[in-house]
Parts: structure tokens; C-alpha cells; sequence
């Protein structure tokens, strides 16, 4: 090959490519317009009512909590309690007086009860009396028999705790029907 048909090759390489490409056409500009109408409704329910937490998990307590909470479309009330279990509290008392050493005075803790006070005199042991044991104390107690530990006479404060439990439930219920009317 000769050195200029090297170059006249090498140009039409590089021609041909240039004259195969075409004017690119003009590009077609189209308008459109496109209307939607959405309606979104949100439905969600009320805020809830919640009952507070009580916390009564130390095992040395002697209460315990009651919590409980209505909610309709319009009003939620929530409310809670601590009850003081007052048969543990004498319980409790009683074992420690009787672990320092006491045990006329944790007797005479647990002779609070009418049923430990029956009991105890039905075992021919009474209750101590004004410092008095034994014998002495059931001297004292048959001259002053309206000292006895009474049995407990009703009132709100004396109500058995399934009874305020039912009360309570109740007062919950109408408050709930009135609520919803």
C-alpha cells in the first residue's frame, strides 16, 4: 500500500460516520392537562381513657391497688386507689412485736379481733387485760365485758372489701350509662 492511500483511508473512516448521521427532527411538543379531585376523610377513634398505674409490688405492704377507666365517643375518666388491708396490718404488728420479744403484746394485738378475742377465751387462754394474764385477766374481763372488742358495726369505712368492690363497680357502671345517653 502506498503511504497516501493510507491517509485517504483513514479519512473516509472518519467521513463516513459524519455523513451517515442525519439532522435530528424537530421534537413534538404536545400540552395535556389532567384535573383530579380526591375527598380523604380521616376517621380515627377517640383518645383512650387510662387507668392509672398503682404500684403496690413491695411484698411488705399490706395495700393494694384498684384502678379502672370508661371511655365513650365524647369523654373518657380514668381513677385509682390504694386499699390498706387492715387484717394484714394487725397481722404484720403482732409478728413483730412477737419477733422483738413481745408476746403479751402480740397477743393482745391480735385480742383486737373478735374472732382471735372468742378464740382465745374458748381455749381457756384469755386475752391480757390491762397488763393482767391468766385468770386475773378473765376477772377483769368478766367485770368490764363492754371492753371486748365489738364486732365490727357497718359503715362505709367498716364495709367488707368485696362490698366497696361491688359499690365500686357499680358507681363505674352508671357512670359509663350516663356517658352514653
Amino acid at each position: 500500500m502506498r503511504p497516501k492511500s493510507k491517509y485517504i483511508l483513514a479519512g473516509l473512516l472518519f467521513a463516513v460516520p459524519a455523513l451517515a448521521q442525519e439532522e435530528a427532527p424537530e421534537p413534538i411538543i404536545t400540552e395535556s392537562t389532567v384535573t383530579t379531585k380526591t375527598d380523604t376523610t380521616l376517621k380515627s377513634p377517640p383518645a383512650s381513657a387510662i387507668s392509672p398505674t398503682i404500684n403496690t409490688s413491695n411484698s411488705d405492704l399490706c395495700t393494694f391497688g384498684v384502678a379502672g377507666a370508661v371511655q365513650t365517643q365524647i369523654l373518657g375518666v380514668s381513677t385509682g386507689t390504694q386499699i390498706t388491708d387492715d387484717n394484714c396490718e394487725m397481722l404484720k404488728n403482732a409478728k413483730t412485736l412477737y419477733d422483738m420479744g413481745m408476746k403479751v403484746a402480740a397477743v393482745s394485738v391480735m385480742c383486737q379481733d373478735q374472732r382471735v378475742f372468742d378464740a382465745m377465751m374458748n381455749a381457756g387462754t384469755p386475752c391480757p387485760k390491762d397488763g393482767l394474764i391468766g385468770d386475773e385477766a378473765r376477772a377483769a374481763w368478766e367485770v368490764e365485758p363492754q371492753e371486748e372488742p365489738d364486732v365490727v358495726e357497718e359503715g362505709w369505712m367498716e364495709l367488707d372489701t368485696d362490698e366497696k368492690t361491688w359499690i365500686g363497680a357499680g358507681g363505674v357502671v352508671l357512670l359509663g350509662l350516663l356517658l352514653l345517653l
